[in-house]
């Protein structure tokens, strides 16, 4: 496994991307590769014994299925973003006239990434709390994608999801077997918080911008289903989902790459292109 550095360093140059702002500053419509479609063999190389000075080999979607059946790639590390939640019915954000930011236009805000800026929310939070709506949990369910990142974990094959998303699809992915055991969905889980790093935070918990103190989301929800700016209990600040917003640092949790990168055997990009524009660039 000589070479697994060799091609850490491209993977680390991708989730450089990753920053702030992330999915809102580079993702576009997802790019599926077909079974006909060569993609990259920078992350398996060394499966095939290609050494630092080989020439890289064009690979297909189904060599990279039949390495996964085979086990030959048992630290896999997979980044995803909105691509994949379009098939549950979740908009992406930049899709002209469908995406989320189309939709910001009739808004009361600026411009549609204001929506998603920190100071921008605490001088007005009620568009956000209007859009987060669309958000509640249950709203949407996970699809086929969802399952298969849940299937590389149940098979002990996933060691780390790295997600942009923040409707917390993965969260919800449960197993089919949890559900002939009679276990009620709302109390069985997806990804487990070990292997999910969510690198834009998610709905699932909340604080308060002026003490910090954390919230309870229950109270969250109830505040914005009744058209409601969610207050804290305590000194009455405006409550925030723990959403990393544009102008708020990434989770401490996304420098994990630090490690998983260099260890994994094979790396799948899922709903993303990883193409920048504009001054994002």
């Amino acid at each position: 496994m000589a070479s697994m550095a060799q091609w850490g360093w491209p993977a680390v140059r991708a989730l450089r991307l990753w920053g702030a702002g992330g999915e809102r500053a580079w993702a576009r419509r997802p790019r599926i590769a077909g079974r006909g479609t060569p993609i990259s063999s920078a992350g398996v190389s060394s499966v095939f014994g290609s050494g630092g000075g080989s020439k890289k080999e064009k690979l297909f979607l189904q060599d990279i299925a039949e390495l996964i059946r085979a086990r030959a790639c048992q630290r896999v590390v997979v980044m995803v973003g909105a691509g994949i939640s379009t098939p549950s019915g979740i908009p992406d954000f930049r899709s002209p006239g469908t995406g989320f930011y189309s939709s910001f236009q009739h808004s009361d805000v600026p411009y549609p990434e204001a929506i998603f800026e920190l100071s921008f929310f605490l001088h007005n939070p009620r568009p956000f709390c209007t859009w987060a709506k669309e958000m509640y949990p249950g709203n949407y369910r996970p699809n086929i994608i969802h399952y298969f990142l849940r299937l590389l974990h149940d098979k002990g094959l996933l060691l780390r999801l790295y997600t942009q998303n923040i409707d917390g699809l993965e969260r919800e992915c449960f197993h089919c077997d949890q559900l002939r055991l009679g276990i009620s969905p709302s109390a069985v889980s997806g990804i487990p918080g070990s292997k999910l790093v969510e690198a834009h935070g998610s709905f699932a918990s909340a604080t308060c911008t002026v003490c910090r103190r954390t919230s309870p989301v229950e109270d969250f929800w109830a505040a914005v289903m009744g058209d409601r700016v969610p207050s804290c209990a305590v000194c009455t600040g405006v409550v925030k989902p723990d959403v990393v917003f544009f102008g708020e640092a990434l989770p401490q949790r996304f420098l994990l790459h630090v490690v998983d990168f260099p260890t994994a055997d094979l790396l799948l990009i899922l709903g993303t292109s990883l193409q920048l524009s504009g001054q994002d660039r």
